[in-house]
């Protein structure tokens, strides 16, 4: 164990000190510092206001006037703020808060408010003709769009229940963010003009319209904790992320290590002083202690952005513990098989062909995350989470959801896991112990399996 213990030591310090590991693990969270501080710029990126004129042909006659009201500056930014506060009550508090304390920000980055101006047509107007509108070219004033009101817009045709609504003509090249402003405006036009013939009130119909939305608590066996939608939705993709990331840095430095030392005949030296199997031992678990560093720098990442966010209590922190499990159970499995492809081939492109199939092994869970979160206790979710060696992201994912499996199956899926990791580091030795002083042609699967029979 001693001698397992050195190697083990050595690969985690080499990796470590190595520029290129450093450079790769500030690399995601420089990437999303940049993206955090990118996108509200782009988004942003217009200085100046959309400008332009739009046409409408209103048959009814009782629709233009609100429409004026509707398409003013002040509608815009009313109808905004509205949105945002919509957008924001499905969010926890601290999230509210944090957008209320940076309202300012926040009206920032959505740009400044459209200028629009209306351009009456006679009722009467021939829309073919009108559509020509469009293709003129103004310097004055660009001409976005036609709105034409159906005749039964307001109040529906004889012996009909339902409203007709408008046709809209736009010009080429529009912005889409023109026709999200048309059919905010005309709607609310349209529904104005519609209480009005019927001679409502229309703050005593938004006011019986509008029902405050309640915070909701998902409760389980075990505890209670506040619900979000969206951060529910992202959450089983995070952990599958984690998992994958942190096998991969471990198992690809372990891959690319030894050949590169059966390479440069550097492994002939070290088995002058250990043995096979103390090597692949101390390889192992040197490059575990790497993809855990990597993988706790993370969580601890994201733990420290939930709490400053207050969002702390919407994980599972027993979550955490099962992450740990399944990270151990799964790089076991990865880091032998790579481990027994690095010893096996001569260069770093003959491992590619071997590493294909592997890959996608790998990346099975992954692709298959959405259909798991969708159904988490259906038949194909449960089924891959009991299939190695896919099982341990499968069930990371379904543990991840609102709806968590039975322990039962999760204790099973960990001991499909352990057995399975038993089997492949088994496997993986024999390989490892004929590969690393073969040289010459690269060898196949079936040859693989030769030489595991012949250890």
């Amino acid at each position: 164990m001693r001698k397992v213990g050195l190697i083990a030591s050595r690969e985690f310090v080499a990796a470590i000190t190595n520029k290129g590991f450093v450079i790769g693990l500030l690399l995601m969270p420089v990437m999303i510092a940049m993206i955090a501080i990118a996108v509200p710029r782009m988004m942003r990126g217009r200085t100046t206001p959309l400008r332009g004129q739009i046409a409408v042909i209103d048959v009814t006659g009782l629709v233009l006037a609100d429409l004026r009201t509707s398409m003013t500056p002040e509608a815009f930014a009313r109808r905004r703020v509205e949105n945002t506060n919509r957008a924001l009550a499905a969010a926890p508090p601290a999230v509210r808060d944090a957008a209320a304390s940076r309202g300012e920000a926040v009206e920032r980055t959505a740009g400044p408010l459209p200028e629009l101006r209306l351009v009456e047509r006679p009722a009467h107007a021939d829309v073919q003709h009108e559509k020509a509108w469009l293709t003129e070219e103004d310097a004055a004033a660009r001409h976005m769009a036609l709105v034409v009101v159906h005749p039964d817009a307001v109040v529906p045709a004889a012996g009909a229940t339902t409203y007709g609504a408008y046709d809209l003509y736009v010009a080429s090249n529009l912005e889409d963010q023109v026709e999200d402003l048309v059919f905010d405006s005309v709607r609310e036009a349209l529904v104005t003009a519609r209480i009005r013939a019927r001679h409502l009130d229309r703050g005593e119909v938004d006011s019986l319209m509008r029902v405050a939305r309640g915070p909701s608590v998902t409760v389980t066996k075990e505890n209670e904790r506040p619900t979000n939608r969206n951060f529910n939705r992202v959450l089983p993709f995070a952990f599958a992320g984690l998992l994958l990331f942190a096998i991969l840095i471990g198992g690809q430095t372990l891959l690319t290590q030894t050949v590169e030392e059966k390479s440069s005949r550097v492994i002939e030296v070290l088995l002058s002083a250990v043995s096979p199997i103390e090597l692949m031992a101390g390889k192992i678990l040197g490059q575990m202690a790497v993809s855990g560093l990597v993988l706790s720098l993370y969580v601890g990442m994201g733990l420290a952005l939930l709490t400053s966010f207050a969002l702390l209590g919407l994980v599972d922190l027993s979550l955490l513990v099962y992450l740990v499990l399944f990270f151990l159970i799964a790089y076991l499995v990865y880091a032998a098989i790579f481990g027994a492809i690095g010893a096996a081939v001569n260069e770093m492109r003959e491992a590619q062909a071997l590493m294909t199939p592997v890959m996608l092994v790998l990346m099975t869970p992954w692709l298959f995350a959405s259909a798991i979160v969708a159904d988490p206790n259906g038949t194909f979710s449960t089924a891959l989470s009991l299939i190695p060696p896919v099982n341990t992201f499968a069930m990371m994912v379904r543990l991840s959801t609102t709806t968590p499996p039975p322990s039962w199956q999760v204790g099973l899926s960990v001991v499909i896991g352990i057995a399975s990791a038993y089997v492949t580091i088994w496997f993986a030795a024999k390989i490892f112990k004929v590969g690393l002083l073969m040289h010459g042609k690269a060898p196949d699967f079936a040859t693989l399996i030769r030489w595991a029979k012949a250890a």
